[in-house]
């Protein structure tokens, strides 16, 4: 039986004996914020919503293998990024064999846009996440997850599993990588 409010723990504890409802209620909360960390992680908003529905699979497949003592979370989201990774993996092998192009970035902008200034804004805002999407393995996750999901970097460091010291430097990396690859100019709008 779910309560008023239970925790993402309890819930995870419930769908772990095979509570649907309980389970559903955790895709409830997460997927809005698992899906903005993989756009931005992917660059791309059907990779994201792809790699979102397959970590929900998956953690549904290993919540017998949750460990309740850990934050629901950043389980959650460890899942997530791996299966974006894995995505991004195949994607590759696909494109080594059978090539392809880059994505058109007219195709994004939402057609009857009149403002010029909405219009540069999602121009800059899709050559950030080209650029983040560019990143490394290494440095894109602490990027996202910090300044983007707003994780403390202890936090980040539970979800990726290593030092919260360790994802400061690879913040302070990524941050540096991205201010290189990006035109001042362009982002300025100018």
């Amino acid at each position: 039986m779910i309560g008023d409010d239970p925790t993402d723990e309890a819930l995870a504890a419930l769908a772990a004996r095979g509570d649907e409802r309980a389970f559903s209620h955790l895709v409830a909360r997460h997927k809005e914020g698992l899906y903005r960390l993989l756009r931005r992680y992917t660059g791309d908003s059907d990779e994201a919503y792809e790699a979102v529905h397959e970590a929900f699979i998956a953690a549904w497949a290993a919540l017998g293998r949750y460990d309740a003592s850990r934050a629901f979370g950043p389980w959650l989201r460890t899942i997530a990024i791996n299966k974006a990774r894995d995505r991004g993996r195949r994607m590759a092998v696909r494109r080594f064999f059978f090539g392809g192009g880059e994505d058109d970035l007219a195709s994004a902008v939402e057609p009857g846009l009149a403002a010029d200034d909405a219009l540069q804004q999602r121009q800059v805002m899709s050559l950030l996440d080209q650029a983040v999407a560019r990143l490394p393995d290494a440095l894109k996750a602490p990027l996202l997850l910090t300044a983007f999901e707003g994780l403390s970097h202890q936090e980040a460091a539970a979800t990726l599993g290593v030092s919260a010291k360790s994802v400061e430097t690879r913040v302070y990396r990524a941050r540096k990588a991205l201010a290189a690859s990006l035109d001042p100019a362009v982002l300025r709008g100018g």
